[in-house]
């Protein structure tokens, strides 16, 4: 049964003319081969970096939600300081001034 092309070719080590053709191939592919990682690892470091960024900036942002939560008036308090004024307004001119 005949294998299918699969588009390699296969070169078997020998010391004929084609030795010097495999060998030459294998280093293309070797250098392809490093010339590609070398580029996913930059792209990784990049991601890592950019990873690192987003946390800080995340960091940062929860930080001053926080101190802004911190700083506001709360509802409540609010609700019963203009409850007290209110009620203070109506004795002062329920007494007549």
């Amino acid at each position: 049964m005949a294998r299918p092309e699969t588009g390699l070719r296969s070169h078997a080590v020998s010391t004929d003319p084609g030795h010097s053709t495999t060998v030459d191939e294998l280093a293309e592919l070797r250098l392809r081969l490093d010339v590609g990682m070398t580029r996913l690892d930059g792209q990784l470091a990049l991601l890592a970096q950019r990873g690192e960024q987003t946390e800080r900036e995340l960091t940062d942002a929860v930080g001053r939600v926080a101190a802004l939560e911190h700083l506001r008036w709360p509802l409540p308090a609010l609700t019963v300081l203009t409850a007290v004024g209110a009620l203070s307004l109506a004795v002062w001119q329920a007494l007549g001034h």
